[in-house]
C-alpha cells in the first residue's frame, strides 16, 4: 500500500486558484516584479549575482534605517522618548539584519572578485547616497562627500537636506537638555554641518545619566543608542574584512584607497561620549 500523499489529499482553496485580473495584489503592494528584474551581471562569473543582490538588499536595509532615524528625530525634538525609542528599536533589528547581509560574498577569493571586478568600473560602495545620508544623520557630515553628487540634482538636494539639519544625535543631545540634563550650550548651538566631535562637556551628562538609578530611561536611552553604534561599527569592519579577503591592499574603484579609506572610516566613533564615560564610572 502507498503510504504517500498526493497533491489530491490537500485540496487548495479556490481564492488561492481564481485568476488575477491582473497583476497580483501581493506584487501590487511589494513590487516583486520589478524588484526581481533590477539584477543585470555584466559578466559570466558566478559571483557576480551574489555581488550584485547583497548590494541592492542592503541599499533597501539603508533606506529603512534612515527612515526611522528620521522618526526618531522627529519624536525627539517633538519630546516623544517613547516614540523615538520604538524608532530606535526597529532600526536596532534592521542594523542587525543589515550585518547578517554580508554573508552571500564574505568569502569571496581574489580569483572570484577579479571575475567580475572590472565590469563595474567607477562605481564604488562609498557612492552610495542612501548610506550618506546614513552618516550624516549620524553626525559624520562631509561637504566633499556631497558635492560629488551635484551631477544628480535631485539626490544632491535631497542629501544636502540631511547634511544642513541637526544630526540624530544632535537631537538627542536637545532633548536631554530639554528634560533638565546639563549638556553644553556650545554642543547645542554648533554648526551642524561640522562633523560631530566628542565633547567633555557631553560625556559629564552621560556620567551624571549613568551614576543616577539604574532604572531611568534616559540610561535605556544611551543603551540603545550604545547598541545601534555597535552595530553600525560592527558593519563597517565586516566590509572592511569583507575587501580585505577580496583584494588585500590595493587600490579601491572610483579613484579611492579601498582598504585604506575604509579602515579609516571604521575607527571613527558613533557617538563617542557613550563609550567614553564608560571609562569614569
Amino acid at each position: 500500500m502507498n503510504h504517500g500523499t498526493s497533491a489530491l489529499d490537500h485540496p487548495v482553496d479556490d481564492d488561492l486558484t481564481r485568476p488575477f485580473p491582473g497583476a497580483s495584489p501581493y506584487d501590487t503592494y511589494v513590487h516583486a516584479s520589478v524588484l526581481n528584474t533590477l539584477q543585470h551581471p555584466l559578466t559570466e562569473a558566478p559571483d557576480e549575482m551574489g555581488f550584485l543582490v547583497t548590494t541592492q538588499v542592503m541599499e533597501l536595509w539603508f533606506t529603512l534605517i534612515v527612515h526611522e532615524w528620521r522618526t526618531a528625530k522627529v519624536a525627539f525634538a517633538k519630546d516623544d522618548p517613547a516614540a523615538a525609542m520604538d524608532a530606535l528599536t526597529r532600526s536596532r533589528r534592521a542594523l542587525t539584519a543589515l550585518n547578517g547581509a554580508w554573508a552571500p560574498i564574505a568569502a569571496l577569493t581574489p580569483a572570484q572578485f577579479n571575475g567580475f571586478r572590472a565590469a563595474f568600473g567607477r562605481a564604488s560602495g562609498f557612492q552610495s547616497a542612501m548610506y550618506r545620508h546614513l552618516e550624516f544623520l549620524l553626525g559624520d557630515k562631509s561637504a566633499g562627500l556631497l558635492r560629488a553628487h551635484r551631477g544628480d540634482p535631485a539626490v544632491h538636494e535631497a542629501l544636502g537636506e540631511t547634511y544642513r539639519e541637526p544630526s540624530l544625535y544632535d537631537e538627542v543631545l536637545a532633548h536631554l537638555h530639554r528634560q533638565g540634563l546639563p549638556v553644553p550650550r556650545h554642543v547645542l548651538e554648533r554648526d551642524v554641518t561640522r562633523p560631530y566631535t566628542s565633547d567633555p562637556g557631553v560625556v559629564a551628562t552621560w556620567r551624571h545619566v549613568y551614576a543616577g538609578p539604574q532604572h531611568h530611561p534616559h540610561l535605556a536611552l544611551g543603551e540603545l543608542l550604545t547598541d545601534i553604534a555597535e552595530l553600525v561599527t560592527r558593519w563597517r569592519f565586516e566590509h572592511v574584512l569583507v575587501v580585505r579577503r577580496a583584494m588585500g591592499g590595493k587600490a579601491g574603484s572610483a579613484g579611492s584607497a579601498g582598504l585604506a579609506w575604509l579602515e579609516r572610516r571604521a575607527a571613527r566613533p558613533v557617538f563617542p561620549e557613550l563609550w567614553e564615560v564608560r571609562g569614569d564610572l
